[in-house]
This record gives structure tokens, C-alpha cells and sequence, in this order.
């Protein structure tokens, strides 16, 4: 496009195409653009800032709770993969494998690991002796390769993508099952107190589990759109990775035992997430708690008063900088105000400051909220605790506005007509009872792309399964035989 603005301006609509639309707000807010090879990124520095939010955050929380970093080689020999069928069987399709190294032929295919239970298990034997190196508890920030991947959209879905993978070992199956909360717990506080985003946690039915699994649980978002992205999972593995790669260890008895495993992860999807909850047709919207420009001063002057205008705001600056904030003082003499304005709209800045002459005379500050343009006007004196509050509630704005669109679309229906009706007119959660038959998943998603996404569960005390909530029917929505779970369909990313 010539014209400057079209250039810098979001074209398409949230509403109307919302797939365009995301794919532009990567591009145009600077988050990612496309690799030369089909189904990968080139995340940017701005891109890249926001999963270090997500990073910074949960990395903490992890080694609060127990958790030591580990890294673990990209490749892992076939046989390891073999030593464990379900791994085999679930992944066969996604794998990369590694057939050749330098001019040689290698021996044994390597895969590009899709997961790394095959490889971690392995070594988590070897380092586990005695009930008192137990629990174990290691987690590792890496790239995973899922080939199958086609229908491809930047952070949703890639064919390599950053995440991070805890895997755990513990004495009892209580203790993995305490392990599974703990990382669904913070899971669900990275997307509500970092991302904004409200979530319902749940489990996966049966025929959807990680393969190996006991149990998958999950935390699930609701995009405006109506879609559902899983957010992140944590999984309890029972016995089954224990008993295939060895991992027992002497009890206080001397007697062995077989430890009982735990894996859990949350991806760069998370990303998309956040990118398509909160940002609007003027381009990125960030919460402040991610954003890695938290405000931005925008000095406005004419010749005669640019040094007292400057001399304001570098001073305003350098105080929000000493308090801690992220900020950019954009002083940039060859764009005019409306310019940065829409620029910094676009990259998602949280909040704006506007500093003229008349705020300097007067000793004030005008701030402008990025979601929605309030504006206030604050003392120089108090600039730094208004700050802090104006931060405060453009983040609660945001996860009210999410929160809103997740309660309003979690919608009931008790036959299948009325479960395919209602998520093609509104999108959203459809709650039915179930009778635990894949077969009745199978209906729906061949007329709607719709799937059981989570079953709802609670976590009792923390150590149980949990306990789904009792049906408000006791005949499945899809066939009408008896039902005694509930599921949860939508579309999703």
C-alpha cells in the first residue's frame, strides 16, 4: 500500500475476518512474520518479549514450588521412542525424523522431539534410587516439532513451537495427583493475573488424553470469536512411563517400588490467546502486566515551547523509570502526534501520556487508556501512584470485558439438533450430559467441527481425580442413553 497510514492501520475486521485479522495484527504490531519454510515463524523481538512475560512468570512460580531447569537434546532415538507404544502410536504422524547426519547415513532414525517423556524418563531412572530422591521435579524451556500441523497460524498453530515441559516423579499416587493441581493452579493464574484471561479448568474425555495418560486435565479460554483454545494441560501418568523406562526406587522398607509420573506444559499459544481476547480493529491490545512498553509520553509542542515541553516529559520519564515502569518517551521530531498515536495504538502500549504546553502550565498530565481512549487528567505530583492505578484498571478492564464474553457464551442443550443449532448461531460452550461414548463426539463433529473440548471437574483437598458435577439429566444430549458425566463442545483453535 502507498498510503502511509493504510500501512500502519489494521485493514480487516475482528468481526467480520477474524483469521485476516489476527494474521495482520502479528505482522503489523512486529510480533512475527513468516519463515521461508511453510508452517514456521520468525518471532520478533516484540513477539519474543511477550513470551518472556509468560516465561519470567511461571519459571518463578515453578522453582518456588520445587522445580529444577533442565535441558534434554532435540533428538531422540527411535528406540526410546519404541519403548513406549502409546507414544508411538499417538505421535507417529507428527514426527520429523533425522535420517542422515553430515554425508553419513545415521544408524538409527533421531526424532525431533514431539514431547520428551521417551528421552527425560530414561534418565529419571537412572537418578532415582531411594524414596529420598523423590519427588523429582524437572522442567525444561524448549522448541517441540509437530509435523502433522497444516492449517497454520502464527503462536495458534506451528509446526515448531516454544513451550515449556515439566515431568515429575513421585513415591505415591497421591502425590502426582497434588503435582497435577499445583500446575493446573498456575496455569490458570498466568492467563487470569498475567494474561487477563478468565478460563475453566477441566479434564479431556477418555479417547482425547495424552497417549500413556491416566488423565489429562486442562485449562480452557474462550476466544471472542466463540472458539476454544487449550490453554495448557497437566497430566497424570499413573504408572505406565514409570513401568516402560524403570523408574522404581527402595522404599523406607528397602523394597522397591514403582514411582507414579506426572508431565505438564503450556505452549507459545498462549500468545495467540491473548493477542486474539483483547486486541480490537485498531490493532494490539496488551495488558500492562505482558505489554513491554507499559506507557508511552508523547511530548506535543510548537517551537517556541519544545524545551519546556521536553524538559517536562524527560523529567516525568525518568520518574516512572525509577518507580519501575516500562517506558518510552517518544520524542521523535519527523512524526507528528496523530502519527505516534496510531503507532503506539497498533503496538498495544497500555497507556498513554499527552504532554503539551498547557499540561506543563498547568502541572497536570493527560492519560489516555489504549482499550477504549478514557481519558483522565492527574497531577505532576502524583503521576506515579496514578500511574499504578490507571494500569491497574486498564488490566481489569480487560478481564472484565473477557470474563463477560466467557460467562455469556457457556450455554446448555439436551439434544443433538439443539447442540449443533445453538454453536452455529452463538459459538461458544455447549454443556450436555454425556454417556462417555466417542461415537456421540463423532456426530457433532461431522456436522459442525465441534469437539468435547473439557469435562468439568473439581480437585478435592488436591490429591483426588476429582468429582464431576452431577448432570442436570441423566440422558446424553447426543444419543439419549444414559448419561451420568457432562461435556463441554465447541470449536476449537
Amino acid at each position: 500500500m502507498s498510503d502511509e497510514s493504510q500501512e500502519l492501520g489494521i485493514t480487516e475486521s475482528k468481526s467480520h475476518k477474524p483469521g485476516e485479522w489476527y494474521a495482520e495484527v502479528v505482522q503489523k504490531a512486529g510480533l512475527a512474520d513468516y519463515a521461508p519454510m511453510g508452517g514456521f515463524i520468525v518471532t520478533k523481538p516484540r513477539g519474543y518479549a511477550l513470551w518472556e512475560a509468560i516465561q519470567d512468570a511461571l519459571d518463578g512460580w515453578f522453582k518456588e514450588t520445587g522445580v529444577d531447569n533442565v535441558y534434554f537434546p532435540m533428538f531422540i532415538p527411535e528406540s526410546f521412542l519404541e519403548r513406549e507404544k502409546d507414544i508411538v502410536e499417538g505421535f507417529d504422524p507428527e514426527v520429523a525424523w533425522v535420517t542422515q547426519g553430515g554425508h553419513d547415513e545415521l544408524e538409527e532414525r533421531l526424532a525431533v522431539r514431539p514431547t520428551s517423556e521417551s528421552i527425560i524418563a530414561p534418565f529419571m531412572a537412572d537418578w532415582t534410587r531411594s524414596h529420598r530422591d523423590l519427588p523429582m521435579r524437572l522442567n525444561q524451556w524448549c522448541s517441540v516439532v509437530r509435523w502433522e500441523a497444516t492449517e497454520t497460524k502464527p503462536f495458534f498453530r506451528t509446526k515448531e513451537f516454544m513451550w515449556q515441559e515439566g515431568h515429575t516423579a513421585h513415591a505415591t499416587d497421591e502425590g502426582a495427583w497434588e503435582e497435577v493441581w499445583t500446575r493446573l493452579s498456575q496455569y490458570e493464574k498466568v492467563y487470569e493475573d498475567v494474561l487477563a484471561i478468565p478460563v475453566l479448568r477441566g479434564k479431556k474425555p477418555e479417547h482425547d488424553k495424552f497417549p500413556g495418560a491416566d488423565t489429562t486435565t486442562t485449562v480452557e479460554a474462550l476466544m471472542p470469536d466463540g472458539k476454544s483454545v487449550q490453554g495448557a494441560t497437566s497430566h497424570n501418568l499413573g504408572q505406565s512411563f514409570a513401568e516402560a523406562f524403570d523408574i522404581t526406587f527402595a522404599d523406607e522398607n528397602e523394597d522397591e517400588q514403582t514411582a507414579y509420573t506426572t508431565s505438564w506444559g503450556l505452549s507459545w499459544r498462549a500468545l495467540g490467546a491473548l493477542i486474539m481476547t483483547h486486541s480490537d480493529d485498531q490493532g494490539l491490545v496488551l495488558p500492562p502486566t505482558v505489554a513491554p512498553t507499559q506507557v508511552v509520553i508523547v511530548p506535543i509542542w510548537q517551537e517556541d515551547t519544545k524545551d519546556d515541553v521536553l524538559e517536562y516529559s524527560e523529567a516525568i520519564a525518568s520518574d516512572l523509570e525509577e518507580a519501575g515502569f516500562r517506558v518510552e518517551l517518544d520524542d521523535r521530531d519527523e512524526r507528528n502526534p496523530g502519527f505516534k498515536f496510531n503507532e503506539h495504538e497498533l503496538n498495544g502500549v497500555p497507556l498513554r501520556l499527552e504532554i503539551g504546553p498547557y499540561e506543563v502550565e498547568d502541572e497536570e498530565v493527560t492519560l489516555v487508556h489504549r482499550p477504549d481512549n478514557e481519558e483522565a487528567v492527574e497531577d505532576r505530583d502524583e503521576i506515579v501512584d496514578a500511574v499504578d492505578e490507571h494500569l491497574a484498571e486498564i488490566y481489569d478492564k480487560l478481564y472484565e470485558a473477557a470474563e463477560e464474553n466467557l460467562e455469556e457464551n457457556v450455554r446448555e442443550a439436551h439434544s443433538p439438533e439443539k447442540i449443533l443449532g445453538t454453536i452455529g448461531q452463538h459459538g461458544g460452550y455447549v454443556k450436555t450430559p454425556w454417556c462417555g461414548d466417542e461415537a456421540c463426539e463423532e456426530a457433532i463433529k461431522e456436522k459442525i467441527a465441534a469437539e468435547i473440548v473439557m469435562q468439568p471437574l473439581t480437585d478435592e483437598g488436591g490429591t483426588t481425580a476429582g468429582e464431576v458435577p452431577e448432570p442436570e439429566s441423566d440422558e446424553c444430549g447426543v444419543c439419549g442413553d444414559p448419561a451420568d458425566e457432562i461435556a463441554y463442545f465447541a470449536k476449537s483453535y
